[in-house]
């Protein structure tokens, strides 16, 4: 028999088990073709099934599965190389479809290769010891194919065709050698025995809620969207004022519209995790615990009392195989392009779901083109249907001008909200003020003072907190920025929400960063917004009399000063050069808005991803993987002593490194430049408690309201004395 895998004997009264690789090879046939049989490439798939691990067919790799598991000790185990057998076999078999067919099998444990790497083992030969007609099956030319019209189909087609095959593989590798994770798989609910529990729980909300007219309106938004929820598969925006029941629209229009089409999952790709925690908890209030999938960097599952439940997620975080999923949008798009088995696993499960992309006012303009060429390959390939929701839409429908700018749109954008609705006049609580004369820290804070509840946003971290220290610091004066580690920021929102909704007549004034700006449910009768985009003042705007409590809102828009160079300073300079504007909140404003940003923005492809990835001759998947990240990697993450940082900090010195435990540790991490962080390393306050884990033990380097500061208080200290 030609093993595949081994499995050790648990305990004294069972044997080694062996899976055989023609067992283990067709059940990832069956698997894969499945997979791609819901965008027409099922012939693809099984083939790439049953060739992939041709390569353990190799003496020399039999002999180092029997090592390696400590099967058979008397062999040394020497590591050999298999993938790259199945694609010279593929390559023999069928060559006019090698370059599809290849490449996956090649990186099904490596990751995708750019293409001069593959092209490099088409040189070899098939080992003697390998069967070199293994397989008797014609492929035709995929239905799918005929869906194949864009220069950049092709990198994504190769894609989710990678994902086909790896999930295939690590699946039934995990049937055989992990039969407990395995039946914890597919246990959640499937979108038609959701619908009932949304129909239940909008109907106990409007039993519940006041006869206003921002209910209204949101009731009007909810029918339009079960009305139009039957159209076709394609991409679609909603587009409703903050406070005009957004997320809880969309969601009624993406459950209606999967189970019209028979679509199999909704995605919900969120900008910030402030933003993931608080509709992933709406979503559970909904369907349950079991059903919803929070996937960002500072969930937690091991802290669940469900353990049973806790696992069920946490495997489920491999490959999204769940009715619900939320999650960031660093993770879904770094995720479409990447060429890692690890993030590509999920790529097959977007096929044939509802994309909400909320808040879709934030991509990122230097990774735009990319970002839309790729959702409109999954739409046209893969059955995809996009909604983009928010309150500011971006003007990202096809059209001459903004060809001018070298940004190409989508084509078929269809809006859900009429014109006609005029919810920008109907939802109307806030004025704008906008000041001429530039301000400074001192006045900023002097104003705030005399406020009784007010939030003030500003542009940089420093300048957050130059305005809160010339506060009072009392319990009601909150600050927040990304000083803060995660922990402490929703801890502080939390308690902002809660002196909200005291009526205890305290003051409360809260001086953020844009953190809070777009998806946070809070309510300030008046708002101070430092100059911006557009949409980031009307996002701001959105955080005033969000409730219509009071009969208008005031938003006062200042400036402190020129801004930073590049995108902040771009969308305020375009903001500034809007002239005879009637209505700010008007939706062709916004598209005028956009327009003036577009023409200051230099490239929509910052890393020149199409150079690497659209030609279908020369794909180099590795080096687009390398560049494309929407997050900058230029701080250094360290750890703060906040919360229970401390005694997990003590774990990883004894334990050592573990995925659950630096997940964990993630919550209490702080992003700060080099000079910074050079700053407190030399000062002695950083200790390095693993290879390239930094950890800051002080306490009181880190406030509890401002967060990581760079004071040296010992200094201080012997200066007082």
């Amino acid at each position: 028999m030609i093993i595949s895998h081994i499995k050790p004997p648990q305990n004294e009264k069972q044997e080694w088990l062996f899976q055989s690789n023609e067992d283990h090879s067709k059940n990832v046939a069956d698997l894969a073709e499945w997979f791609a049989s819901k965008f027409g490439f099922e012939q693809i798939g099984k083939i790439m099934g049953l060739l992939h691990d041709k390569g353990k067919e190799q003496e020399a790799f039999q002999n180092h599965i029997k090592s390696s598991s400590g099967y058979d000790n008397t062999i040394k185990d020497v590591p050999v190389k298999h993938a790259y057998v199945g694609a010279l076999l593929a390559k023999k078999l069928y060559p006019n479809f090698c370059e599809i067919v290849g490449p996956e099998i090649y990186g099904h444990h490596s990751g995708l290769h750019d293409y001069y790497e593959y092209e490099n083992i088409l040189n070899k030969e098939v080992p003697n010891d390998v069967d070199s007609n293994p397989i008797n099956i014609g492929l035709e030319i995929p239905r799918g194919m005929k869906n194949l019209k864009d220069s950049s189909d092709c990198n994504h087609l190769m894609r989710v065709l990678f994902s086909c095959l790896v999930d295939a593989d690590y699946l039934d590798a995990e049937a055989f050698m992990n039969e407990r994770n395995s039946s914890y798989r597919g246990n959640a609910d499937n979108l038609k025995a959701l619908k009932p529990m949304l129909d239940s729980y909008i109907t106990k909300l409007k039993e519940d809620a006041k006869d206003t007219s921002v209910n209204r309106i949101r009731n009007i938004v909810q029918d339009r969207c079960v009305e139009t929820s039957a159209w076709e598969t394609g991409f679609y925006s909603l587009t409703v004022p903050t406070g005009g029941g957004k997320t809880l629209s969309s969601l009624v229009w993406a459950i209606n519209h999967a189970i019209k089409h028979n679509k199999e999952r909704i995605i919900i790709a969120i900008p910030y995790t402030s933003i993931i925690t608080q509709t992933a908890s709406v979503l559970r209030t909904i369907f349950g615990d079991k059903n919803v999938l929070e996937h960002h960097s500072n969930v937690d599952y091991d802290n669940f009392k469900d353990k049973e439940l806790s696992e069920q997620l946490r495997l489920a975080t491999e490959n999204w195989d769940y009715p619900i999923v939320v999650t960031t949008n660093v993770q879904l798009f770094e995720s479409m392009f990447s060429n890692r088995p690890k993030d590509c696993r999920k790529l097959h499960n977007i096929v044939n779901s509802v994309l909400i992309l909320d808040e879709v006012q934030t991509l990122p303009l230097e990774f735009l083109q990319p970002i839309i060429d790729g959702l409109k390959s999954y739409n046209r390939l893969f059955s995809t249907t996009v909604l983009l929701t928010t309150a500011s839409l971006p003007a990202l429908k096809d059209d001459p001008i903004i060809n001018k700018f070298k940004f190409k749109g989508v084509d078929n954008l269809t809006e859900i909200i009429p014109e006609s609705f005029e919810l920008h006049k109907k939802l109307r609580r806030v004025e704008l003020h906008f000041e001429k004369e530039k301000s400074n820290h001192e006045e900023i804070a002097q104003r705030l003072a005399k406020e009784k509840r007010v939030l003030c946003i500003v542009n940089t971290r420093k300048h957050a907190q130059a305005i809160y220290e010339l506060l009072s610091h009392d319990e009601t004066t909150f600050h927040l920025s990304r000083m803060m580690c995660s922990a402490h920021i929703k801890k502080t929102i939390d308690d902002i929400k809660l002196a909200l909704q005291n009526h205890d007549n305290k003051k409360i004034i809260v001086v953020a960063t844009q953190l809070i700006e777009a998806g946070v449910d809070i309510d300030f009768p008046v708002v101070y917004r430092q100059d911006a985009g557009l949409d980031s003042v009307l996002q701001a705007a959105g955080r005033c009399n969000r409730e219509g409590n009071q009969n208008i809102g005031h938003t006062h828009v200042f400036s402190l000063g020129s801004n930073p160079p590049g995108y902040i300073s771009n969308a305020s300079d375009a903001l500034k050069s809007m002239v005879n504007v009637e209505d700010w909140f008007a939706p062709q404003t916004m598209i005028y808005y956009f327009y003036q940003l577009f023409s200051r923005t230099p490239s929509f492809d910052k890393k020149n991803i199409k150079e690497y990835l659209y030609d279908p001759c020369g794909l180099c998947f590795k080096q687009a993987a390398q560049v494309f990240k929407l997050i900058d990697d230029n701080g250094i993450n360290v750890i703060v002593n906040y919360g229970d940082s401390s005694r997990l900090v003590n774990e990883l010195i004894s334990q050592g490194v573990s995925y659950p435990l630096m997940r964990q540790l993630g919550q209490y991490t702080v992003s700060i430049h080099e000079q910074d962080f050079k700053k407190l390393y030399h000062s002695g306050f950083i200790t390095e408690v693993r290879d390239g884990v930094y950890y800051i033990p002080d306490a009181k380097q880190y406030d509890d309201k401002v967060g990581l500061t760079f004071n040296n208080h010992w200094l201080d200290e012997l200066l007082i004395k």
